[in-house]
């Protein structure tokens, strides 16, 4: 299986990378073939809802996103990689998401299987209620299968991400899938 690690955090080596890579681990060990785009810092403008792709087609924009659309369509599934801020995804990550806008039925056609990887420096068991509505909203609207999340509350530094159970069980989603 082909998957693409949608990666949303500003913060290169962070405790939500620490996921990924122990995800992609996993998926690889499993063999799987795993590329990443990091969404924090490409170059991927808003959506500026101008309905100019006429939500099939070519974007009005320039950027990044045009390689990332087709590198998207190539693949079985997608994992949505983030921080948690503000009790939803990193605004990088939205960015990118926000720009499905022009292929959205082409993604909902393939019916691509999903994951998502998300951390918190907080620990209340509410932690994530507004994320994972909003990660279950997409699965539902862009016809993706869930294969599961990794929700790491109590992981505000690397450090203690790492001492924590959420890499191990990263790794363990990505050498699960089929």
């Amino acid at each position: 299986m082909k998957i693409m690690v949608l990666e949303g955090s500003p913060n290169k080596g962070g405790s939500s990378n620490l996921l990924a890579t122990e995800f992609i681990r996993g998926a690889k060990a499993a063999g799987h073939l795993v590329q990443t785009v990091d969404a924090a810092h490409a170059e991927i403008h808003p959506c500026t809802g101008c309905i100019h792709c006429g939500y099939e087609g070519p974007c009005a924009q320039k950027d990044d996103m045009n390689r990332i659309r087709e590198m998207i369509l190539d693949v079985d599934m997608l994992v949505f990689v983030t921080p948690l801020y503000y009790y939803g995804m990193s605004a990088q990550l939205k960015t990118l998401i926000d720009r499905f806008c022009a292929f959205n039925s082409s993604i909902q056609r393939k019916r691509m299987k999903s994951a998502l990887l998300a951390v918190a420096w907080n620990d209340d068991n509410w932690t994530f209620e507004a994320l994972e509505v909003h990660y279950k909203t997409l699965v539902r609207y862009l016809n993706l299968m869930d294969m599961g999340m990794v929700l790491g509350a109590g992981c505000g530094t690397p450090e203690m991400t790492r001492r924590s159970k959420f890499p191990k069980l990263a790794y363990e989603l990505g050498k699960r899938l089929s």
